[in-house]
């Protein structure tokens, strides 16, 4: 059976709970998924698939994110791994498509990784932290922007195509 690693970076837990739900996802379709806070991720080797998820902030990616990317890049180019941040929020949150950072694009390309998926992010004053989030959290832009739906979809998705590509 084919595992399938689940890597998360966030500070506020909304990153996580979107993971968890793609590993329940993944697991219904009869995967085996692990999910790992990409900053204990020690090695990818036993995983047959790799999805990577990072919070955006400031339109960045979480360090420990991209640190999993660079330290792990020669093996990640021999599997297939899947890209998604999660970031949006506010009115237009709800489709919206955020490019990767320049770093992480480079990286995604060296790794040949699939189109990354942008999913709205969560800013309540409840998990805010620093002034300007507070600030953030107390206006138009707070909220929970988190399209299940679309999650959910979007992991079947993943898990058909790891079937696929990992049984070829």
């Amino acid at each position: 059976m084919t595992a399938v690693l689940v890597a998360h970076a966030g500070k506020s837990g909304g990153t996580r709970e979107i993971a968890e739900v793609i590993v329940a996802e993944l697991r219904e379709s009869g995967l085996t998924a692990d999910l790992l806070d990409a900053a204990e991720v020690d090695d990818v080797e036993p995983y047959g698939a790799v999805i990577v998820g990072s919070a955006l902030h400031h339109r960045r990616w979480r360090p420990e994110a991209v640190r999993l990317l660079t330290e792990h890049e020669e093996a990640l180019r021999n599997r297939p791994v899947w890209l998604f941040h999660s970031g949006p929020c506010g009115p237009l949150a709800a489709g919206k498509h955020v490019s990767l950072p320049a770093g992480v694009a480079v990286l995604a390309a060296r790794i040949d990784a699939e189109r990354t998926a942008t999913f709205g992010g969560r800013l309540t004053p409840a998990t805010a932290s620093g002034l300007f989030w507070k600030l953030m959290a107390a206006g138009p832009w707070a909220g929970d922007f988190r399209d299940w739906p679309s999650i959910r979809a979007w992991a079947r998705d993943v898990g058909r195509r790891v079937r696929i590509r990992v049984t070829l």
